[in-house]
């Protein structure tokens, strides 16, 4: 059994760049086939993201905002209750109108120490950076 505390996972188990953080509360390392992020979306945040290696599910906790798909123009509101699944790779802008905080999982997991490439997308733990 795995059992984290958020807040304590804050302090050791968060990564981030500009416009967003993200605490991995489980990891590729945990064995679970999926990783589980609660991520900070800044107000104001505009976020050009194309996850071409995984597969990502994120459920509003907090906070409003929207997502695009960059493929159709198509805008769909953020806001607490709302699930989207990039179920086909989506490539896509998420904006921020408010601080929002995402429950968010990842398939492959990710390892925690991903960063994003120029794409928007993580590379595949054996993919170069």
């Amino acid at each position: 059994m795995i059992v984290r505390d958020y807040n304590t996972a804050k302090a050791t188990r968060t990564v981030g760049a500009k416009g967003w953080d993200s605490t991995r509360l489980l990891l590729k390392e945990d064995g679970m086939g999926f990783s589980f992020h609660i991520t900070t979306i800044h107000e104001g945040a505009e976020l050009n993201l194309h996850y071409t290696n995984h597969l990502e599910c994120v459920y509003c906790i907090s906070g409003e905002g929207s997502i695009e798909d960059k493929a159709t123009g198509e805008v769909h509101a953020i806001h607490p209750g709302i699930m989207y699944a990039l179920d086909k790779h989506d490539d896509h802008i998420l904006r921020g109108k408010t601080e929002m905080v995402m429950a968010c999982t990842f398939n492959p997991p990710l390892t925690g120490r991903e960063v994003h490439r120029e794409d928007g997308s993580y590379a595949l733990e054996a993919d170069p950076l």
